[in-house]
């Protein structure tokens, strides 16, 4: 055990997650979006949180670009700081949560084993995985932000799809194959999914 956790003790807040669902009048979840550069995570995970907030629903969006500019400016693309982008995105994700929010992430999130320990740190039905599915092909003829042409020519090193692996899920809560039906195909998949839990 290294010597700072040996000298952190958890304190007992009377106000808890439950206390704070109860005053929302909401149940906290953690809306996992994940899937490759310009598979459209980041514009579902948008709309989602837009109806949801329509609706009368506490929700924060966390998006990989976002907390890269600030939290996690000081990592690069290497899978060891991808892994820390990740670690610290579950650190987030868990005090969102723990608040009573309905919490949406929007992240690549390249690696199985990092979304499965957010998965395992919450409790059953909290964590809902939605792979946003569409083929490279299509994301690269997007390439909404450019990066593709970049990796493509060597500017960009680490670039997952190109020269860095992606992990799809196995058995992902949804499935949105992006490069097949509509956006709004898409927001209802989640919605109808989210209104049975």
């Amino acid at each position: 055990m290294s010597e700072n956790k040996k000298n952190i003790v958890s304190h007992d807040y009377k106000v808890n997650k439950a206390l704070r669902e109860e005053l929302l009048d909401q149940k906290g979840k953690l809306i996992w979006f994940t899937g490759l550069s310009g598979s459209g995570k980041s514009t579902i995970a948008n709309l989602l949180e837009q109806k949801l907030y329509e609706t009368g629903y506490n929700t924060y969006l966390l998006d990989g670009d976002n907390l890269r500019s600030g939290l996690n400016s000081d990592l690069r693309f290497s899978d060891e700081d991808r892994k820390e982008n990740i670690r610290r995105l579950r650190e987030v994700s868990g005090l969102l949560l723990d608040a009573g929010l309905i919490v949406i992430t929007a992240f690549v999130s390249p690696f199985r084993e990092d979304r499965d320990k957010m998965r395992q740190m919450l409790n059953e039905g909290d964590f809902i995985e939605v792979y946003v599915n569409c083929s490279l092909e299509e994301c690269e003829a997007r390439d909404v932000k450019g990066l593709y042409k970049k990796a493509r020519s060597g500017e960009i090193s680490d670039f997952t799809g190109i020269n860095s692996a992606y992990e799809a899920p196995l058995t992902p809560e949804i499935e949105l194959k992006t490069d097949v039906i509509t956006l709004d195909e898409c927001l209802n998949k989640v919605l109808t999914l989210l209104l049975k839990i």
